[in-house]
């Protein structure tokens, strides 16, 4: 017998339904259609087939159907797969609003969108887009498991889902989408990585970008996504089966896949600012449904920028807060996401105008919501004007990405640190910025991440070249703190090559061996190049995807980067679930080349980092941030115990890394060289 059309021949009758939940909800007879307005005057219901067919329009009666700001109908005989969107009027389109009856709006509550199936698949960059109604019950989830590693441990891989696989030599069958990489979580659970964090997965607009290639004409897209058209709906075009209800399912397997391998996910959420553009656009969702309830404005109706992205999206008000609370429960639970990196998250911290809030309504009940309570919460703690790293209002919960630790590592790599005082606080979990209220876990340590240089880029640039994305180099940051080691971008000079293989090795180190949970970046362990463009947000294409080829060509950094993450793994002196001790088992001593403290006011460049085991071993840490070789003597191990050479990063591959269970001991148990600009990590079992 076939199954029932989504949608009735004949067009059903509007009933008054129900105010909760928001969104539409199927049932055995009909669906529930609930949607928030303040200042609508009149809201109207569009229903469609399967594939965007129309089947009616339904103005709904305030006396009927309107209970406080919630309009609200009941459609029977209309299922799961059926579209539908909304048309609001109200006030006079001005500074204040937004209304325009004429256009089709996204439901903000919708699982499924409808119109944007394949990427880049229309060169307009506006398509109308319709919700599906999506049946989230008879998904399988068969034995799932989250891993629940803690964030002490965690090693998070940044990735972006099309451009991880897209290329071809990725050898999956379904590149660019969430089936491609849920095919790849043998390969990142063997790379030693215990979660991945997703760049932007919800419903997005690729083609909202004006500009084109300034030597190719070609144009140009939002490939990031940093631009949410509807936060619980996974992006169709990351989807095999592209629709709605493929991208659920195949989301799911991923997640399923993953967590299978140890492996958690993460998702990177924004919502500081939405897809919709201002003045002079049509709306798309929250401009024509409410834009003054959905948006912070000045005096005057005007948008206050806040993201650098033209507005900012009001979480502090009631109807945008419990959005993005649903939002994260339905990931959360719906879809058994074990966290969220919240993009800007200082804007989360602002009042209804805008205005700094010492303690937050939203952040607070995000912190405190019981279904949120197994998830990772990070924020990106900064906003334009606010940067609350170390000061983020975390309620226990709220880790942050240290933007510190990336600055003062990256300083050490290109000889600009004043002293080692800097290097030895981010190393050992920047108790300056969370001690004593928070464990060294809460920082989330990086050195690259999408925004910025790759790694091969941060040390083969001294300056960005962001010419293709068609802002004559106008756009990204000029602080990213890099040296080319002697040329600027490609070359073939050995001795530069030498050096930036060298540094690369370094950064590895610093990062991956430092206190705290770690963020890395997708394909710095094949050393992954954007030619030095350090905005590569609108590039797309062959070019700019992994190539899993180059990777084999980089099987050396691959190895090194492999080993460390084994070391972290293992051993608890890399952990970040407690601050180091003053002394004894558990503590870590400092000194220079010689056994005296190091010269942490003399502009020094020299630090060793001893580690004393707790039932494991010491590790010793010995870094020279000078282009000079140095001799450090080495302190005695816990017990007397002799030092073995694990990791050189100024070696010849396969000599850079050995296996602890594997590692010589040193031949001279008083001293070891270290050359110029290297790190060594030594081991006493």
């Amino acid at each position: 017998m076939d199954a029932p059309e989504a949608v009735p021949a004949a067009p059903p009758t509007l009933e008054p339904g129900r105010p909760g939940p928001l969104g539409a909800t199927p049932d055995a007879t009909g669906t529930n259609f609930a949607i928030w307005s303040h200042h609508a005057t009149r809201m109207t219901l569009a229903l469609f087939a399967p594939g965007g067919e129309p089947r009616g329009e339904f103005v709904l009666d305030p006396a009927r159907h309107r209970s406080g700001d919630v309009w609200h109908a009941w459609l029977p005989g209309v299922r799961a797969l059926a579209e539908y969107g909304w048309r609001a009027d109200g006030p006079a389109r001005g500074h204040a609003h937004a209304f325009d009856p004429r256009a089709l709006l996204l439901d903000p509550y919708a699982k499924g969108i409808a119109g944007s199936e394949h990427w880049a698949g229309q060169t307009t960059r506006r398509r109308e887009r319709r919700g599906v109604i999506c049946d989230l019950s008879g998904y399988d989830w068969q034995d799932d498991r989250p891993p629940g590693t803690p964030l002490a441990r965690s090693v998070i891989y940044e990735l972006h889902v099309r451009a991880f696989t897209r290329h071809d030599s990725s050898g999956v069958q379904a590149p660019g989408t969430f089936a491609g990489l849920a095919e790849k979580a043998s390969w990142l659970a063997s790379l030693g990585v215990t979660a991945v964090q997703l760049m932007p997965v919800a419903e997005f607009e690729e083609a909202d970008n004006p500009r084109t290639h300034p030597l190719t004409g070609e144009r140009l897209l939002n490939v990031w996504g940093y631009a949410p058209l509807a936060f619980m709906a996974p992006r169709t075009a990351y989807s095999s089966a592209a629709h709605a209800m493929g991208a659920l399912d195949e989301f799911r397997d991923m997640v399923r896949a993953l967590h299978a391998h140890g492996i958690e996910v993460l998702l990177d959420v924004v919502y500081n600012h939405v897809g919709e553009s201002g003045v002079g656009e049509p709306p798309v969702s929250w401009r024509g449904l409410d834009r003054a309830s959905y948006f912070v404005a000045d005096a005057h109706g005007r948008d206050l920028d806040f993201t650098g992205c033209g507005h900012t999206f009001a979480c502090a008000r009631p109807a945008a807060a419990d959005l993005i609370v649903e939002s994260l429960r339905f990931w959360a639970h719906d879809m058994h996401v074990d966290g969220f990196r919240f993009d800007l998250a200082s804007t989360l911290t602002r009042g209804e105008h805008g205005e700094p809030l010492v303690d937050p309504a939203l952040i607070r009940r995000i912190a405190h919501d019981p279904q949120l309570a197994h998830c990772k919460l990070i924020a990106e703690p900064w906003d334009i004007g606010l940067y609350h790293v170390g000061r983020f209002p975390h309620h226990g919960r709220f880790a942050e990405l240290n933007g510190r630790f990336r600055d003062d590592v990256r300083d050490w790599l290109r000889a600009s640190a004043e002293g080692p005082g800097a290097l030895a606080t981010r190393l050992s979990g920047s108790s300056d910025l969370f001690a004593p209220e928070r464990p060294p876990g809460h920082s989330v340590n990086f050195i690259t991440s999408h925004d910025g240089f790759t790694l091969a880029d941060l040390v083969s640039h001294r300056r960005k070249h962001n010419e293709a994305n068609g802002e004559q180099n106008r756009d990204g940051t000029d602080d990213h703190r890099s040296w080319n080691g002697g040329a600027e971008g490609p070359t073939h000079d050995p001795l530069v090559r030498t050096r930036r293989a060298r540094q690369a090795r370094n950064a590895a180190a610093l990062l991956l061996l430092s206190r705290g949970a770690v963020l890395w970046l997708w394909g710095d362990e094949s050393l992954r190049s954007q030619r030095g463009n350090n905005n590569a947000w609108c590039q797309d294409g062959p070019s700019w995807w992994l190539d899993w080829d180059h990777a084999t060509h980089e099987r050396s950094f691959l190895r090194f980067v492999a080993g460390l993450l084994a070391l972290r793994r293992e051993y608890r002196a890399f952990h970040g679930e407690q601050w180091f001790t003053s002394s004894g088992p558990g503590s870590v001593g400092w000194h220079g080349p010689t056994l005296a403290p190091p010269d942490w006011d003399l502009g020094g460049r020299r630090l060793a980092m001893h580690m004393r085991g707790e039932g494991e071993p010491d590790f010793l840490l010995l870094a020279n941030g000078e282009d000079v070789a140095v001799s450090f003597v080495l302190p005695e191990a816990t017990g007397m115990r002799p030092w073995r050479l694990i990791a050189d990063t100024a070696a010849t591959p396969p000599s850079d890394w050995t296996p602890l269970t594997e590692a010589p001991l040193l031949e001279s148990g008083l001293e070891h060289r270290l050359g110029s600009r290297s790190v060594v990590v030594l081991a006493a079992p």
